[in-house]
């Protein structure tokens, strides 16, 4: 079988007959990511949660020798505190970093932000409802979770505008771009940085009952995060609490906009949201792809050989596809029960921002078909354009008429 190029526009516009082929031929096969070159493909569901709970495919690619990652070769210094957070580490370091901020970043701080989100939510269509199109990303989708994880972050009104305009731009590249798309965000990278480490440090000399002001807090047996830890888990609740939720809910109004039987349903059984957010993190795939691994030995995956050293593609996306687990997994189903989807990931990698990501796309498509019952595309479906990137599966725009 021909190599599989992630990157391809035509993959990139529908990968799911390409998964559906691997897992059927090929369902550990090498295929090219962007800025990793070779890496192999693991597409069935089975395999993929073996994956993601085996002890010897590492989260961090600096053990994958001596050799550096083409990542690695051109990446500023300044980005080596993301390298650190506790997404590309290993236990007990790993297990550490949660600890600590799960003290911090708790389910009561997040359920608390259930009367904000509904505000955010109210305001942003209040707005939307001026104007009979929209782009329901750049409108609706993209500014929520910013609004919801900068109030939880403590940024300060006077620092508003500018945190949000560059974390929107910094954001489009954060979840994998092109090297060149990734060096011209740089100098919004920094201006977040120094943002943070003035808020850290305003924190540590004026406590408030904020999440950064939780994070420098956070104390188990003695133990705390370092300033350059805390500065790496701002950046990675950011993303946690942004990418995800962006695309659940933009996915998943264009997967009910394409199932208009089950978008009746919805709008009829209001009841039924839980369930249908499952399935749409299940269906649309937010996230296309967990967080890439290294093979610290030579090891064997669903029967295949892999080499010591190789970098290693879960794909969740396909995963959330395989007939052997979900029935009809090409249809959408929003009352699908059980749905153990691998849409957050599972095991010490889980998402942390998962539960996050459940109450904002809850909130955000509930009130949204409440509050348009006429909403439809206000272009052809063709002419829809998917991003390239492949950790996360997001469109560039979505331009729907609201009434």
């Amino acid at each position: 079988m021909r190599e599989v190029d992630l990157a391809s526009p035509e993959l990139r516009a529908d990968p799911y007959p390409t998964y559906a082929r691997l897992r059927a031929e090929a369902p550990i096969t090498r295929g090219r990511a962007p800025m990793f070159g070779q890496v192999w493909l693991v597409t069935r569901y089975e395999d993929v949660l073996e994956g993601l709970k085996h002890p010897a495919l590492s989260s961090d690619l600096r053990k994958r020798g001596p050799a550096p990652s083409r990542l690695a070769r051109w990446m500023p210094a300044i980005f080596n505190t993301l390298q650190d957070s506790m997404v590309t580490t290993d236990d007990p370091d790993h297990r550490r970093l949660r600890e600590l901020v799960h003290l911090a970043f708790t389910p009561r701080r997040v359920e608390a932000m259930n009367r904000r989100i509904v505000e955010v939510t109210d305001q942003l269509l209040d707005r939307a409802a001026r104007q009979p199109r929209i782009d329901l990303i750049a409108d609706f989708a993209l500014p929520l979770p910013l609004a919801i994880i900068s109030g939880m972050l403590g940024v300060p009104d006077a620092d508003l505008g500018s945190f949000h305009r560059w974390s929107s731009r910094f954001l489009e590249i954060a979840a994998g771009g092109s090297p060149l798309k990734m060096l011209v965000q740089l100098p919004n990278g920094m201006r977040l940085m120094r943002l943070f480490e003035r808020l850290v440090a305003e924190r540590h000399a004026e406590p408030r009952d904020d999440l950064i002001t939780a994070l420098v807090q956070a104390e188990t047996a003695g133990d705390r995060l370092s300033h350059k830890e805390v500065i790496s888990m701002i950046f990675l609740l950011l993303l946690a609490g942004h990418e995800t939720t962006v695309n659940l809910i933009a996915n998943g109004v264009l997967a009910l906009l394409q199932h208009p039987s089950e978008l009746r349903r919805l709008r009829e059984h209001p009841e039924l949201i839980d369930t249908a957010v499952e399935e749409l993190l299940r269906y649309a795939n937010p996230v296309e792809h967990g967080n890439l691994r290294v093979a610290l030995e030579d090891l064997t995956l669903g029967g295949h050989p892999i080499p010591r050293g190789a970098v290693v593609l879960l794909l969740l996306a396909s995963a959330n596809r395989d007939d052997r687990v979900f029935d009809e997994p090409d249809r959408l189903d929003l009352g699908r029960e059980p749905n153990r989807h691998l849409g957050f990931g599972f095991g010490v990698h889980y998402c942390i921002g998962a539960q996050l990501a459940r109450v904002e796309g809850r909130i955000a498509i509930t009130e949204l078909l409440r509050r348009f019952p006429d909403l439809r595309l206000a272009v052809p479906e063709a002419r829809l354009r998917w991003r390239s990137t492949v950790a996360v599966r997001g469109l560039e725009a979505l331009p729907v008429y609201l009434q």
